[in-house]
């Protein structure tokens, strides 16, 4: 089975049976299930990698089970083995010889309606799972609102999505909305033991602490080496006013040597997650200043990576000055006992 963004020795979405977290969410669909008000499309929408294309498999079984005539044991098999008649499942597709298209294109979207308007193979209802809905181009877009607004009797759509602001707006309101959250430290830190149960407690609790409550970043961040930098810009995120002036510069120095380096990538997360977390806790304590500088706070990481990544310049300098500016943003909104 191939699938995009797939991770080495991590089974897919289809291939887990059951879904950690996200309880509110399953429970909804479950009672409009029961009820007989499937929704014809929900949006199943929050950051990338906290598992909402395992959660839609999860319901895809649940509503087969539901609606069918077979256990839930034979419809298990046939999702894990891309078998099973009743679901579609839209992606990227691979290119004839090596990797994938960037784009969900339109002709996939038609092969999908064309999919969806033949006799179906099973009693019950047919799935069909976008994953994830933001990867189609304008063009497939506006083929999916079409299904979307015509669709086949007894369908439901399932659309994965990391950037939901960014869908037509009529594609959303044609959805039952969900939101997720990412999940808590405990959460992915079972996601984890199930499928590595002899990873040691160290490296867990190193993964878990990268991830953010996004099992994917948990299972991407087992990768990094043993020298990682990554902790040390924790461990400075933690008081930023309380290194000295140069600890900085250190930092930058060592997440920026090599550019493609997965621990960039995490750093840069890691980075926007801090000042996130900033303005989340400025806003419940009403602490209007810390907020508003929070707020330019994310609005210059915002433009600074996305200048030095259109323009290709240094990595090193862009992170001095994003650091620099998150001391300068304690300092300024921090009494002295909290810089300590």
């Amino acid at each position: 089975m191939t699938v995009p963004d797939a991770i080495a020795d991590v089974a897919l979405p289809e291939q887990q049976v059951g879904v950690v977290g996200h309880h509110a969410a399953r429970a909804s669909i479950n009672a409009q299930l029961a009820a007989g008000r499937l929704p014809g499309a929900i949006l199943l929408h929050g950051p990338q990698g906290i598992g909402k294309a395992t959660l839609a498999f999860t319901l895809t079984r649940e509503i087969l089970t539901a609606t069918g005539d077979e256990d839930a044991h034979r419809v298990d098999e046939q999702i894990a083995a891309g078998a099973h008649p009743n679901v579609q499942v839209l992606r990227r597709r691979p290119r004839e010889g090596r990797g994938f298209y960037t784009v969900i294109r339109v002709e996939d979207v038609r092969e999908l309606r064309e999919e969806l308007h033949m006799t179906r193979g099973r009693s019950g209802h047919r799935i069909a799972i976008v994953d994830a809905i933001d990867d189609c181009n304008p063009s497939a877009a506006n083929a999916l609102l079409k299904t979307l607004e015509e669709p086949p009797p007894e369908t439901t759509f399932l659309l994965v999505s990391h950037r939901p602001r960014q869908l037509l707006p009529t594609i959303r309101s044609r959805c039952h909305n969900l939101a997720l959250r990412p999940l808590a430290d405990a959460e992915v830190s079972a996601v984890l033991q199930a499928q590595r149960p002899d990873i040691e407690p160290d490296e867990l609790a190193q993964a878990v602490s990268l991830a953010g409550g996004r099992p994917r970043r948990a299972f991407e961040a087992l990768g990094l080496g043993a020298d990682s930098p990554l902790g040390a810009l924790q461990a400075w995120l933690r008081a930023p006013a309380a290194h000295p002036a140069a600890a900085h510069l250190a930092l930058a120095d060592a997440l920026a040597a090599d550019r493609d380096s997965p621990d960039l990538s995490f750093a840069r997360e890691i980075l926007t997650d801090w000042v996130a977390g900033e303005a989340r806790s400025a806003a419940v304590q009403t602490d209007r200043m810390r907020l508003a500088s929070a707020n330019e706070l994310w609005e210059k990481a915002d433009a600074l990576f996305a200048e030095t990544d259109a323009l290709n310049l240094d990595m090193r300098q862009t992170l001095v000055t994003f650091l620099d500016a998150i001391r300068k943003h304690v300092h300024a909104t921090s009494s002295p006992a909290t810089q300590q």
